[in-house]
């Protein structure tokens, strides 16, 4: 007899051809739901994958990768002696000072709450990329005394505003044991930048540290440094050292904590659309089930046969196991291939269904992000695969359950 049994008869099983029509089209319909689910699967995750390193960079493009805070008034907030300490740590490329404060943006009869920031545009370069990001005007223009500004595309939009336009800003001011008064000063538009980032683009405006400093002198502002690394996403393992360096008068915080409830949201939203498009898998699991009782059920007088010779019912049953995994495993074999297959070349496939059907996924009106990016990560890939093959493999064992359950007697009974 051929050894092992239950392998070699659960694949004759699999390669015959003597099956009923729709058992047959129940099987590929089967194979083909598998293939399908887990290459949605990749697909669809290796997409989120892209967007949110997308996203992750047109933050990073204005954010530093950590900033140290110091809540004393403006004046007194630069600490020469802490960015050379800072300079000095293993992984920090650059170290620049800055200070943010909430104003009141007026241009005519509108008025839009902005962030402005005092950055040093001799030093801005070594933590944050704000040239390549320029629409109009130069980051040159932020001389000390100048009153120059660079504000986000959006809210030159919402403003109105072009290059030499000028924009009253109000800053409240507040006073020992006196209401806050609001400090007022005119400032020039000199250069729009487009980060892609709607917070930035419609809140932030930039100006020369110098100038924001002496604009509002007893504000109490977010003043201090910023840094940055040489891997944005090993600034975890960096935050330690730079806390050990601030000492305990500073707040330090890095851009993970500073932009977590984007990541969160894209984190719940990558969970949820694979649980969903999982379903897929788990309908084709069903559908295996349904051929897998089918078979048994047309293979009953085989079944009775085989026991009759000695087989065990454990063999029985492994059979059947054979046959319901040898489809389910080519099928989840297929959908990795297919899934990984779109996942890499996504910017090829997306531009030429788009020129074919002659419309835009990514309408530029509507979206920041103009273009579909992809990033393949094997841990994804790894577990979509884990998944698809325990329920197909769970999918085996009822049927073939029933298989070892078959009595000889009862199946040969009409025969």
């Amino acid at each position: 007899m051929f050894q092992p049994l239950s392998l070699f008869v659960g694949l004759r099983y699999v390669r015959a051809r003597q099956h009923t029509y729709f058992v047959s089209f129940i099987t590929w319909v089967s194979l083909a739901g598998v293939a399908l689910g887990v290459g949605a699967l990749i697909v669809v995750l290796s997409v989120m994958n892209g967007l949110k390193g997308e996203l992750r960079d047109r933050l990073l493009t204005l954010t530093a990768h950590a900033r140290l805070v110091d809540d004393r008034p403006a004046q007194d907030a630069d600490d020469n002696a802490l960015a050379e300490r800072l300079r000095s740590l293993p992984g920090v490329v650059g170290v620049a000072p800055y200070m943010d404060l909430q104003a009141l943006a007026m241009h005519g009869s509108d008025m839009v709450p902005v962030t402005l920031r005092g950055i040093d545009p001799a030093q801005e370069s070594a933590v944050t990329h704000v040239e390549p990001l320029l629409t109009a005007g130069k980051l040159e223009n932020l001389r000390a005394g100048s009153n120059h500004l660079i504000v986000g595309e959006a809210l030159a939009d919402e403003l109105s505003l072009n290059l030499g336009d000028a924009v009253t800003l109000l800053v409240p001011v507040a006073s020992a044991n006196a209401p806050p008064e609001p400090q007022l000063r005119v400032f020039t538009i000199a250069g729009i930048f487009s980060a892609g980032i709607q917070d930035h683009d419609a809140s932030l405006a930039l100006g020369a540290l110098s100038d924001v400093r002496a604009f509002a002198p007893r504000a109490v502002g977010a003043s201090g440094l910023r840094v940055r690394f040489s891997d944005a996403l090993a600034t975890p393992n960096y935050m330690p050292q730079v806390r050990r360096a601030a000492g305990p008068g500073m707040l330090v915080r890095d851009w993970t904590q500073d932009n977590a409830n984007y990541f969160r949201a894209v984190r719940i939203e990558k969970t949820m659309v694979a649980l969903i498009l999982l379903l897929i898998v788990a309908v084709a699991a069903f559908n295996i089930v349904a051929m897998l009782v089918m078979v048994v059920t047309d293979k009953r007088t085989d079944i009775a046969i085989v026991r009759t010779f000695g087989a065990s019912p454990r063999r029985v049953m492994g059979i059947f196991l054979t046959q319901g995994l040898v489809i389910g495993w080519l099928g989840v074999l297929l959908g990795v291939v297919l899934g990984l297959t779109l996942a890499f070349n996504v910017d090829t496939i997306v531009p030429f269904l788009e020129r074919s059907f002659r419309f835009q996924i990514m309408n530029a009106d509507v979206y920041y992000i103009t273009s579909i990016p992809s990033e393949v990560h094997l841990s994804n890939v790894l577990a979509i695969g884990v998944a698809a093959l325990l329920l197909t493999a769970l999918a085996t064992v009822y049927p073939a359950l029933r298989a070892a359950r078959t009595a000889p007697a009862e199946a040969l009974r009409y025969e």
